[in-house]
């Protein structure tokens, strides 16, 4: 056990943390910083790290840019190595959905993006099994679906809806598959890491591993697979619970955070340079510290973490307070995992674990209507714990408690006229690309103008769940416009992006660490399951939308 320990050391020592990433990094080799941590080696990590020791002392601890390059070239393969080609075995031509769609154009559309499942698969080479101290990948036994572009590994999130959009297409058997790894991940790590790389093993992202096998279980009626998972899904909320909370007002409620030291691997270099505007090792540390936690949100990055001396969200990275911030969502996703973990016992017949279940939900929603509940503003909002104070900010996840039901449903009523009038004075509606983020316009690629399909998908499914006649109304006027202006990029490029812009109709997003992304795995998922929703009645010709000045165009 000693060697294997030391191996995953050395393997740290190069993907995680170090002089040899620290060298690499800096070096800028890469116009991304993710492609050398995404990189096999030659050989083994000991041997690597000798070798890397060797060459620094011979370069008297100063290698030139060029010496640097061919340690890498000499040292190590180049990305993706890892997989293979695989063509999923359960992807069907026709999926029902399809059959629901009446728009000839959309449906041509819906049978694109359910070819798009087969470009966006990964099956991980048998070698990563057996090697798994040559790649900073984590070895899963089935295949996956990933977002694209630059993510060839799994992402937690956005696994969420790349599963409902595989539910969707009659894609039982990988759905099942992508959630048997993160099961087996919770088992190995006590937790789902950001991503399926050795160097996000510090931070998770949004927990909606419960919701993912409620939503298979919805749609396969198979509780017996929910029974199977009970353990490991009551194993990463309690992780949630134990590691993420904090005391705000009284109450106990979760917040994002990381376990790791130092710099993002995957972006290293940008971190170091951020960090430059700190004096202290200290300072710098609690920094990297934000950054990952931000990344741990989801949202990295937007103005929604600043906290600037004056307690308002202006500024930039360097007033990340990301530790600081009570996030709705995060809570109200807890509030929903512990409401299916205890209907998932009241189906096994345990009466005792589901009553306890229930009684963790119920505290959770407590601190949900005490902490995030603002009746001056009539939404939910996150609460800031420097200056104890709500963030009066827009952002999509101060409905999120309609999305996951942490909200009582016989004040539907109240809560929707509340809501309405908040989308109402805000403007929200008035988007010709879906609505945005934040409407700070920061450059970060979570604010202003940039749309995010999963942000559009909880303010459509939130409204939704209000169940009221206005809620209801513009939960669809929104769905049909989101899937409109998704088309419209579409039929300009041919592709599908991770993000999208609130100001053209079928304008894509911009600006933040990388470039845009296409593929893309949640866009898919979440305009897959909106034709199934709306395709019946949802006719290109009568488009609501201008699709003039607007259009976009390259």
């Amino acid at each position: 056990m000693k060697n294997e320990g030391a191996t995953e050391d050395a393997q740290h020592q190069i993907y995680c943390h170090g002089p040899l990433l620290h060298t690499v990094q800096m070096a800028h080799l890469f116009k991304d910083s993710k492609t050398f941590v995404d990189m096999k080696l030659k050989n083994r990590p000991e041997k690597t790290m000798q070798d890397f020791n060797k060459f620094m002392l011979k370069h008297n601890n100063t290698p030139s840019e060029l010496e640097i390059r061919d340690f890498v070239d000499t040292h190590f393969e180049e990305r993706g190595k890892e997989f293979e080609p695989w063509t999923p075995n359960d992807w069907k031509e026709n999926p029902e959905f399809l059959s629901t769609i009446n728009d000839p154009d959309l449906r041509q559309w819906g049978s694109d993006l359910n070819g798009i499942w087969k470009e966006l698969g990964r099956k991980m080479i048998e070698d990563v099994h057996k090697h798994p101290e040559y790649y900073s990948i984590i070895p899963v036994d089935h295949p996956v679906i990933v977002p694209g572009g630059r993510f060839i590994e799994f992402y937690y999130w956005d696994s969420y809806w790349i599963i409902r959009g595989l539910l969707y297409s009659e894609m039982y058997e990988t759905a099942r598959g992508m959630i048997e790894n993160f099961l087996s991940i919770v088992q190995r790590f006590g937790f789902i890491p950001n991503g399926g790389r050795v160097y996000y093993s510090g931070r998770s992202q949004p927990p909606l591993l419960t919701a993912m096998v409620k939503s298979y279980v919805d749609f396969k009626k198979d509780y017996s697979f929910a029974l199977e998972a009970l353990d490991m899904l009551e194993h990463e909320f309690e992780y949630w619970m134990n590691n993420h909370t904090v005391q705000a007002k009284g109450y106990d409620v979760a917040i994002y955070k990381d376990s790791s030291t130092g710099p993002r691997p995957e972006s290293y270099r940008e971190d170091i340079i951020t960090s430059g505007a700190f004096s202290t090792d200290e300072d710098k540390e609690h920094h990297y510290s934000e950054l990952k936690a931000g990344a741990e949100s989801g949202m990295d990055f937007s103005s929604r973490w600043f906290i600037n001396e004056n307690g308002t969200s202006d500024g930039d990275l360097t007033d990340l307070k990301t530790r600081s911030i009570v996030p709705v969502e995060l809570n109200a996703i807890l509030y929903w995992n512990a409401k299916i973990i205890a209907e998932f016992h009241d189906k096994a017949g345990n009466k005792a674990k589901f009553a306890e279940y229930e009684l963790k939900a119920a505290k959770i929603l407590e601190a949900i209507q005490a902490v995030h509940w603002n009746d001056e503003a009539g939404v939910w909002l996150d609460y800031d714990m420097i200056n104890q104070k709500p963030r009066n900010y827009f952002v999509p996840t101060n409905l999120a408690p309609l999305w996951t039901g942490a909200f009582n449903s016989s004040d539907s009523e109240r809560i929707s006229t509340s809501v309405l009038k908040y989308i109402d004075d805000l403007k929200l509606d008035s988007y010709p690309g879906g609505v945005p983020n934040t409407l700070a316009h920061t450059g970060e690629q979570w604010d202003f103008p940039n749309v995010w399909p999963p942000m559009q998908y909880l303010l459509i499914v939130g409204l939704e769940n209000l169940d009221t006649p206005e809620a209801k109304k513009l939960s669809e006027r929104w769905g049909h416009r989101w899937v409109k202006s998704n088309f419209e990029a579409y039929k300009q490029t041919q592709a599908m992006f991770e993000k999208y812009d609130a100001l053209r109709f079928g304008g894509h997003g911009g600006g933040g660490e990388y470039e845009v992304q296409k593929g893309f795995g949640w866009s898919n998922g979440v305009i897959v399951e909106l034709l199934t929703k709306y395709g019946g009645d949802l006719s290109l010709s009568n488009s609501a939308v201008s699709t003039g000045d607007d259009a976009f165009s390259k």
